[in-house]
């Protein structure tokens, strides 16, 4: 019998009493994109979410969470966090900064608690599939628990 995998994200979720459910997804040890996890799963791709991580003109640390069809506008990314611009950080840090590694960064249990920004799209939601903090794993849960808990806000940060 396969031992069920449990992240640490899903252990914050239980601890929080925030009901989800767990997918997963065939992967080897490198990311694959967005779309093709959501292909993977079988999910809308409107409803799977992508964890981006940026880094302010001031120096602070911002995450967005965003449709995995959608690409960031770094412009309306830091009018959104107050900032004059930011940038995205390169992926050599993505570990050192948040604890996870690429393709398995997840907006919940960073390191440290940043500033997240979801796109305003999520409200729309029925349910938002984001990364459970481990490749190969994702958590399907309500975009306002997930908003709530993250402390996040909504903001249109997305190219058109």
């Amino acid at each position: 019998m396969k031992k069920e995998i449990k992240t640490n994200v899903m252990r914050i979720l239980e601890k929080e009493k925030v009901p989800y459910l767990a997918h997963e997804y065939p992967h080897g040890k490198e990311a694959v994109d967005g779309v093709t996890v959501a292909s993977l799963l079988g999910q809308d791709p409107a409803c799977v979410f992508k964890t981006l991580v940026t880094k302010g003109a001031g120096g602070a640390y911002y995450v967005f969470v965003v449709p995995v069809t959608c690409e960031l506008d770094l412009k309306k990314c830091a009018r959104s966090v107050g900032e004059k611009s930011v940038e995205m950080i390169p992926v050599k840090d993505i570990t050192k900064v948040t604890g996870y590694v690429r393709g398995g960064c997840s907006p919940l249990g960073m390191k440290k608690s940043y500033l997240t920004v979801f796109h305003e799209s999520a409200a729309k939601q029925p349910r938002v599939i984001v990364s459970a903090g481990k490749i190969g794993y994702q958590i399907d849960l309500l975009p306002d628990d997930l908003i709530r808990l993250c402390g996040g806000r909504l903001a249109d940060i997305v190219k058109v």
